[in-house]
This record gives structure tokens, sequence and C-alpha cells, in this order.
């Protein structure tokens, strides 16, 4: 995806990826920072950490709690910080590494291409799972104004903890852990539960049915059908999967690393070449 969209900008760069054990994270990015690499992405379990690891925080990460994507930065001429992407004649001085999230970003924005949902604000929120990509999830949908949110874990106190985040931050937000009685406008599923066709339901069919929702979204892009969506499917829901936001969080970082718009489209075409075979 990254080096496809690379290669159609005209950039000379090379996206790779690094295997880092966590002790290690944070000579990784002092690393990466002293060979003055345009920047990072950083997946599970790093995005906590480098909260601490990172010399300035955007507003994305300080707002989202995580940090998915860093850039690295110098002062030009003026003394102002800029991309190391914008000194074709070399880096000057000292280099700074600013942390970014765009998973939250990347959530709504998949939402609204991928099921047509163009106004979370007013609409009735069942998330399932409290990890950290369930924590993002619930504080970006809490700072749209949704009408209600449901948090469904299978350990509540998780569940408790992001709903009690919500409250001291979003002091209007409806927020509830467990299970709706009523109808949904929305089911996300942040849990890892779907990867393996024998996995159970994300949800405890006891106390909720798919014949609730209306559109249900499964951040799992791999298989492209989990047993969630084939089930929402068949009960009448309009269904989607996660490759939209792998995408649209990629598709960010590109944009922040490179100040230039990310050709999407081709950036899905790579996306689904090469998970898909197709």
């Amino acid at each position: 995806m990254q080096n496809a969209a690379i290669t159609a900008l005209g950039l000379n760069w090379r996206y790779l990826a690094f295997d880092v054990h966590p002790d290690n994270l944070r000579a990784a990015i002092d690393g990466a920072k002293a060979m003055k690499f345009i920047g990072l992405n950083l997946t599970v379990p790093h995005k906590l950490p480098a909260l601490r690891m990172v010399d300035e925080l955007d507003e994305s990460a300080g707002s989202w709690g995580a940090v998915n994507t860093i850039r690295f930065e110098a002062r030009d001429a003026e003394g102002e910080w800029r991309p190391l992407a914008h000194f074709a004649e070399g880096v000057p001085g000292a280099i700074r590494a600013r942390g970014f999230n765009t998973d939250a970003e990347a959530v709504s924005r998949a939402l609204r291409e991928d099921l047509g949902l163009q106004q979370l604000r007013d609409t009735q929120v069942l998330l399932l799972g409290a990890g950290g990509a369930g924590r993002v999830t619930a504080l970006k949908l809490a700072s749209e104004g949704v009408a209600k949110l449901f948090l469904a874990n299978r350990t509540a106190r998780k569940a408790e903890e992001i709903a009690a985040e919500i409250r001291a931050r979003f002091p209007d937000q409806d927020v509830t852990v467990g299970y709706p009685a009523d109808k949904m406008d929305l089911v996300i599923n942040t849990t890892s539960l779907g990867l393996k066709p024998e996995d159970p339901p994300p949800f405890d069919s006891r106390e909720f049915s798919l014949s609730q929702a209306r559109l249900v979204f499964d951040m799992i892009y791999r298989p492209a059908e989990t047993p969630l969506l084939k089930a929402a499917r068949a009960s009448g829901c309009r269904a989607a999967n996660g490759l939209g936001m792998l995408l649209y969080q990629g598709a960010l970082a590109l944009e922040t690393w490179a100040g230039m718009s990310a050709p999407v489209d081709l950036m899905r075409r790579a996306l689904e070449r090469e998970i898909y075979g197709r």
C-alpha cells in the first residue's frame, strides 16, 4: 500500500517493516531519528508506550492517547519545525520525533466511506471490545456526539474504565457498560474474535442479537468475511470489514509525512491484491 503510493507520488522513499521488541522501542525510535528516517508507523503493542518516547505530541495523539505515526522534524532557517521531507538539501541541526494518531480519524472515515454512515451524531452504537482499538474508537465516537454508546467487553472492568474516561472528557455523552435492549444503528467489533473460523461471536448472544442492528463494522480485514460479517449480512445488516480503516490510517500517515494528498484508490487496490489476491 505505502510503497505503491510512494512510487505514484515520485518520492525517493521506501516503506519497510521491522520487528521490534517492546524493550527496544525507545532505541528503535532514537535510531530512526539518528538515521534521519522520514517517519515511522507503530502497531500493537507500541502505541501506548510511544506516548512517553516522542519529543512532541500532536493534538491527535494527545486527544486519543496513542501514537501510531511518528514524523521526524527539524528546524528551518526561520527556526520553525518542519517535516524532514521538506529538507531537500540536507537536514540542519537537531531532529525531533513528533507523535500522531491516524487511527481515530480512519475509523470515522471508514464508517462514512464503507458503510455510508455520513453522520455519527445521533447514532446509537454498540462497541465490542475495550482494548487499545476499542478505547480510541469509543473516545472518537464520544467526540462525534453519538446519541447512545454501549460498551461491551468480556472483562467489564476495562469497559468501565473507558466509560469513566468518556464521562470525564465528554460529560454530555450517554454511555453505558453492557448490552442494549433496543435496536442499534451500528455495531463495531474491535476484538480479535473472528480471526479464526472456530472463534465464538464477539458478543454474548444471550444478551444481544444481530437482528437488533442496522450496520455492522468489523475491524478484522483478514479473512475478508468474518463469521460476524457473514451472520450480519444474513440478518439483513449492511456490513464492512476493517480494510478501509487500515487503508485510511495509512493514507493519513503518508500525508502526515509527505504533505501531499495520498492516492487512496491506488492504495486500496494494492491492499486488495496483497491481502486478498485480487
